[in-house]
């Protein structure tokens, strides 16, 4: 192996996993004491602790940070996951513009509203025009919402990308299906019927702290754009834990 492939790898899977650790641990002990990643300290050196306080202090912080990377790095590797893609994503947000991601959405969106209104005029095919409406919506939807993503990316900064880039992309992914599964019956099974019962789940499960699974049962009832809705929410808060992850992998590992 080369000494390239080795600084890139770390001696493979096991040595890249060790390294992301490490970094992850490191970052986690300079939040209290000094000088502990190794980077930018040659001359320095890495701090140690010398008197017993700083001795049970700093072991008793490294402790407490081992057992938070149980959780941190499996989402260190879903944001390494999410990084890669959406840099795919970004690189051809760059070639083309945002006015050329718009472009394309609109262009795939409105050719399937063309078909999909095309289909409702034959004989041998029986689609309400409300269904062609539906799915014109969900054209608008997921060309607005692309459009958002795009622009916000360009715009830069990692917290107008978190905070608005990725729940706008997990819009242009969750709602325009939602909105034409409204007035399209033969779509139901496909889009609304699992949507309920992930809901019902939700409710029994995720929700069920603190009552709010009874206040959401009491409230509301999950029929028409209660669906619609209920995946805005879901899009929104899904695209702020992927930026999320997407940061704490920059973290990891700064380079692509």
């Amino acid at each position: 192996m080369s000494t390239r492939s080795r600084q890139r790898g770390g001696g493979g899977f096991v040595g890249a996993i060790k390294a992301d650790v490490q970094r992850l641990h490191g970052a986690w002990m300079e939040l209290v004491f000094p000088r502990q990643r190794g980077r930018g300290h040659s001359v320095m050196g890495k701090w140690k602790p010398e008197t017993l306080p700083q001795k049970i202090g700093y072991n008793g912080w490294s402790i407490l940070g081992l057992f938070g990377l149980l959780l941190l790095y499996p989402l260190t590797v879903i944001g390494l996951a999410t990084r890669y893609y959406a840099a795919k994503l970004d690189s051809t947000r760059t070639r083309l513009g945002i006015v050329g991601v718009t472009g394309v959405a609109l262009l795939g969106w409105g050719l399937l509203t063309v078909a999909w209104g095309a289909m409702s005029y034959m004989e041998q095919v029986d689609i309400p025009m409300n269904s062609v409406l539906a799915v014109a919506a969900a054209s608008a939807v997921a060309t607005v919402s692309t459009a958002l993503a795009a622009a916000c990316t360009k715009a830069g900064g990692r917290a107008v990308t978190v905070i608005f880039a990725y729940p706008f992309a997990m819009t242009a992914l969750f709602l325009p299906p939602v909105v034409a599964a409204l007035v399209t019956p033969s779509l139901h099974p496909y889009i609304l019927d699992p949507s309920y019962e992930f809901a019902a789940w939700a409710l029994d499960n995720v929700l069920a702290v603190g009552g709010v699974n009874e206040y959401l049962r009491s409230n509301y009832q999950l029929e028409g754009a209660a669906y619609a809705a209920m995946w805005l929410g879901i899009s929104i808060p899904l695209g702020w834990f992927l930026g999320v992850v997407v940061a704490l992998a920059n973290l990891v590992r700064p380079s692509q």
